[in-house]
C-alpha cells in the first residue's frame, strides 16, 4: 500500500499545487495528518478522493515516504491511481449532510 503525490502543476493564489492520493483512505488521511493538514481539506470528489497540497507540502510528503508520480512520464501509473481515488469517492453530494 502506498501514498502518491503528483506533479505540482496547478497554479492557484500564487502557489503551485499537487494532488495527494493513496491506495486506501486510511493511508491518505494518515499522511495528511502527518503533514498537519486538517480533515476539512480532504477532497471527496467524484473525480477522485485526494488532498490538494502546495509545492512545499509536496516536498514534505516525499520526505515522509510518498511516491512521486508524474502525469508526464508515468501516465499509466497515474491513470491506475486515479481509478483507485475515484473508487474511494463516498458518493455523497457536496451539499449533503
Amino acid at each position: 500500500m502506498s501514498v502518491y503525490v503528483d506533479d505540482a502543476i496547478t497554479v492557484w493564489r500564487g502557489l503551485r499545487w499537487a494532488h495527494l492520493m493513496a491506495d486506501t483512505l486510511g493511508e491518505l488521511h494518515a499522511m495528511a495528518a502527518r503533514l498537519g493538514m486538517p480533515r476539512r481539506a480532504f477532497q471527496d470528489k467524484r473525480s477522485g478522493a485526494h488532498y490538494d497540497v502546495s509545492e512545499d507540502l509536496r516536498a514534505d510528503a516525499l520526505r515522509l515516504g510518498a511516491i512521486a508520480i508524474s502525469r508526464h512520464r508515468d501516465r499509466e501509473q497515474v491513470r491506475a491511481i486515479i481509478r483507485i481515488a475515484r473508487s474511494q469517492w463516498s458518493g455523497l453530494d457536496a451539499g449533503a449532510s
